[in-house]
């Protein structure tokens, strides 16, 4: 279980010392990675020297409202600081008016810019229906992006990841070679087990050390 797990730590108002207890606890778990605020990208580098524990980071968060520029940059940066993988967070706006081609366009720029780095593009399924999540994996796919990604998890009243949504994100992004990442809501070992079934790779949670006990 503990290699799915991005150890994960977003909040607005996260300190140097959790930040710093977020690294050992990615240590003694043997997490997969740990996904911080792009400002603390470098921390993280320092921190996990000569461990395998992959450095993400968020771009373009939590709105995705960024201009493509802004979110290009702040990828380059964060790859620069340490950054083995971006998360990017999809312009909603423009799914919902289907400018399309600004959404592909936005993902191959950032995928240029990152290079060899793994993509994932954050869809925010709690603010999509059904074919819009079909839709918004079609785009990803179209983009060049690694993974798709379920949530935020700063949505009001989200639910985060949902196991009927991870399993579309699957069905329609695996034959094309993309991998799909749950985050939001992610709290117990149950609900990490059925959206690991349901076709997720990984998953973002602060819940890491509860679920692995």
């Amino acid at each position: 279980m503990e290699k799915y797990i991005e150890h994960t730590l977003l909040k607005q108002d996260a300190t140097e010392k959790e930040l710093l207890n977020l690294f050992e606890e990615a240590k003694k778990y043997h997490f997969k990675g740990v996904c911080i605020n792009p400002c603390y990208a470098r921390l993280a580098k320092k921190c996990l020297e000569n461990t395998d524990i992959k450095i993400v980071t968020v771009i373009g968060f939590p709105l995705g409202a960024n201009k493509t520029e802004v979110k290009i940059y702040e990828a380059e940066c964060a790859i620069q600081d340490g950054a083995d993988e971006i998360d990017m967070v999809i312009n909603v706006t423009w799914l919902k008016d289907e400018k399309y081609d600004l959404i592909i366009n936005e993902i191959k720029k950032i995928k240029e810019a990152i290079g060899s780095h793994i993509l994932k593009v954050i869809i925010e399924t709690d603010l999509l229906t059904q074919n819009e999540i079909k839709k918004a994996c079609e785009l990803c796919i179209k983009g060049n992006a690694d993974f798709v990604k379920t949530s935020t998890g700063f949505v009001k009243n989200g639910l985060g990841a949902k196991e009927e949504d991870v399993k579309l994100m699957h069905e329609t992004v695996t034959p094309f070679g993309l991998k799909v990442k749950a985050s939001g809501g992610i709290k117990d070992k149950e609900t990490a087990e059925k959206l690991i079934r349901a076709g997720a790779c990984r998953l973002g949670t602060s819940s890491g050390v509860k679920i692995v006990q």
